[in-house]
């Protein structure tokens, strides 16, 4: 009896929980005005592509998707370089107030992003990068977070494998690129998985550091859109459902990986 209470209970609550993207989807393929009814139809009359269609001839939403889709997979490279790099130096380097140093590091987590925007507002305008990709791309080249799941990951690999590397002849970046990645790609993987995620969700910074129109990533431009159309639901979750799109195949695809990151990234020392 608890097994089938327990499984009554999930179903329940994962179709509470699925009810507003099923119709959000489902909405989307509707014609004009046929969302705006009660109860909610979960099924169109007619499937229809005029909601989509208008995204990206009349609205030119294409250019927004491709702005998103570029900063995200920028970021998302360039980061997991830094992040990897720094983590391999804090899980097997030695050197002089390491600890305290990552402890300070960590220390930072603790500070909401919304009070570090000003001051790295005023700094990227101090540079003439504001409203260009760099104001986006730039402080997202490393953040603790990553440096802290990959150190945790890294610490453990065993010291003898590096060692026998280094008596091999191994230089200290060959064996980062050789063993250390490698060996780091569960967790690789699962950071990668974060950072394209949040940066292609990010709302608030875009929206500060960019001015052009021509230049604003999707959630912004979906932004925009609504305040401009705010009697098209069937066109909002038509927008809605690109916006979701990318990010929700790409953890399908990566969801074993991310699983094992994050199992084996708890790892302590």
């Amino acid at each position: 009896m608890k097994r089938i209470f327990i499984h009554i209970f999930l179903i329940i609550t994962s179709i509470i929980t699925l009810s507003p993207f099923v119709w959000m989807i489902s909405a989307s393929f509707m014609a004009d005005g046929h969302a705006n009814v009660y109860p909610p139809r979960f099924f169109p009359d007619e499937f229809t592509l005029v909601q989509y269609e208008s995204l990206f001839s009349r609205l030119n939403v294409s250019v927004n998707f491709f702005n998103s889709l570029l900063l995200s997979l920028t970021v998302t490279v360039v980061s997991l370089l830094f992040n990897s790099l720094a983590g391999y130096a804090f899980a097997k380097f030695k050197f002089r107030m390491k600890d305290k140093l990552f402890n300070f590091l960590l220390s930072s987590m603790i500070i909401p992003a919304q009070v570090t925007m000003l001051p790295l507002f005023l700094m990227l305008k101090s540079m003439g990068l504001i409203n260009t990709y760099f104001a986006i791309i730039i402080p997202g080249l490393a953040n603790i977070f990553g440096i802290f799941l990959i150190r945790q990951y890294a610490i453990s690999i065993p010291d003898s494998l590096i060692e026998s590397a280094k008596i091999d002849g191994a230089t200290d970046f060959q064996i980062y690129r050789r063993i250390i990645l490698p060996l780091c790609m569960p967790i690789l993987i699962t950071l990668a998985l974060f950072t394209f995620m949040g940066t292609w969700n990010d709302f608030m910074w875009p929206l500060i550091a960019l001015t052009d129109n021509s230049l604003y990533t999707l959630p912004v431009a979906l932004a925009n859109l609504m305040l401009e159309h705010t009697k098209d639901p069937e066109l909002m979750m038509a927008g809605s459902v690109i916006t979701i799109l990318p990010v929700l195949i790409v953890f399908l695809f990566l969801q074993r990986y991310y699983i094992s990151g994050i199992m084996t990234g708890s790892i302590k020392e």
